[in-house]
């Protein structure tokens, strides 16, 4: 038993991927997921795990120093999907909110004539694995962290939660047969929630159909982050193929 009970941060950034699959998946024995609401963390008996999740933890500058000082023993899960189709997806998100924002062009670039890429919008400074990682690294070994990749949570979301589980020294009871995929929505949905005797798939907030985006910003971007995906690949270990 370590000397501070283990206790898990999801880390999945904003509109990263549809995360929410890891709340609703069927409990494994000892895993109890809390909200940070709920008593601010709680105490994590023996034979326990407690989860919270918080989108913007991972490019928080502050956060890994207070989860550290809260537990140095935490381990840590990062849902990531391409950085292009992650920026994209927040545009859209932002968009469904204020139809007058300025086009995802006019936001990208800091000089459509030269390229060059505004790396101060947080739609694309999010994009930068590599550097959020660095700052976490300060504070946490690789050991203690987890990459799940968000195309993979959704074409074999059992698989990915099975990387989660062994993760988590958990026994592998999520599997295949707790999945269907919803053609309407794009995404993997549970054939049965906890508690609930029909099928639950994510809200309404995701599977937004994203505006076209010019192929020329699309290849800009690609270009941009690639520098940036091959360090994280180098990083994290683990190859996502973002730039295939």
């Amino acid at each position: 038993m370590l000397p501070h009970p283990p206790r898990q941060q999801s880390l999945a950034g904003k509109s990263s991927a549809p995360s929410s699959g890891l709340g609703v998946s069927p409990r494994s024995p000892g895993l109890e997921r809390r909200r940070p609401s709920e008593e601010l963390m709680p105490k994590t008996l023996e034979g326990q795990i407690t989860m919270e999740k918080t989108p913007s933890y991972f490019v928080t500058r502050e956060a890994p120093a207070r989860i550290y000082s809260m537990s140095r023993a935490t381990k840590l899960i990062v849902v990531v999907r391409d950085p292009v189709t992650r920026a994209i997806s927040d545009y859209t998100q932002t968009l469904s909110k204020k139809p007058d924002i300025p086009t995802f062009e006019s936001l990208t670039f800091k000089n459509r004539t030269t390229g060059l890429i505004d790396t101060s919008w947080s739609a694309v400074q999010i994009g930068i694995y590599a550097k959020h990682l660095d700052n976490w690294l300060q504070f946490f070994p690789m050991r203690q962290i987890l990459f799940v990749s968000g195309e993979r949570l959704i074409s074999d979301p059992a698989g990915e939660l099975g990387r989660v589980q062994d993760f988590l020294g958990l026994k592998r009871i999520i599997t295949d047969k707790h999945f269907y995929f919803n053609q309407t929505k794009g995404f993997p949905c549970l054939k049965k929630a906890e508690g609930s005797s029909k099928p639950h798939c994510l809200g309404k907030t995701k599977g937004r159909t994203h505006p076209n985006i010019h192929p020329e910003v699309v290849q800009r971007l690609r270009d941009f982050y690639r520098p940036f995906n091959m360090k994280f690949y180098q990083m994290a270990g683990r190859v996502f193929g973002w730039d295939d």
